[in-house]
C-alpha cells in the first residue's frame, strides 16, 4: 500500500481528504463494528488561532472496504493547522469518511479539552440506526 503523502507543506495546511486509503474487508457482509480512538486529535480555534485538542472516536460498520489506519492519522493531521469550530470539524470527518469507505453507519466523537472550563462533546452519525 502507497501513501499518498506529497509534501507536509502541501498536506498540512489545509484538511486532505485524498489522504484516506481503504483496504478490501475480506468478510464483506459480515456485520462488524470498527472502533478507532486517538486522544492525538488538533485543530485551530478560528477566532483565537490557538489550538484546540480532543480526543477522536470513530465506530462504523463496513460495507466492501476498511479504513488504513496510518492514511486516517495523515487525514487527520491534516486538521492541525486549520481554524474550524467543533460542530464543523465533526461533519468534515464524517462526511471525508462515508465518502471514503461507504460504510453500513458511522459514528464520530469528539471530546475537546477544557476551554474556559468547559468541555464540548460533538457527535455526528451516519445510517445505521
Amino acid at each position: 500500500m502507497k501513501t499518498k503523502l506529497k509534501s507536509t507543506e502541501t498536506v498540512f495546511s489545509r484538511i486532505s481528504p485524498e489522504l484516506i486509503e481503504t483496504m478490501p474487508y475480506e468478510y464483506r457482509g459480515r456485520k462488524i463494528d470498527v472502533e478507532i480512538e486517538t486522544d492525538e486529535f488538533t485543530c485551530l480555534c478560528p477566532w483565537s488561532g490557538l489550538p484546540d485538542f480532543a480526543a477522536l472516536r470513530i465506530v462504523y460498520v463496513p460495507g466492501g472496504v476498511v479504513i488504513e489506519l496510518k492514511s486516517l492519522k495523515y487525514y487527520l493531521q491534516s486538521f492541525r493547522m486549520v481554524g474550524m469550530v467543533h460542530e464543523s470539524v465533526v461533519n468534515r470527518i464524517l462526511a471525508d469518511l462515508v465518502k471514503a469507505a461507504k460504510p453500513r453507519s458511522m459514528t464520530i466523537e469528539l471530546v475537546f479539552n477544557p476551554r474556559g472550563g468547559i468541555v464540548t462533546t460533538v457527535t455526528a452519525r451516519y445510517g445505521g440506526k
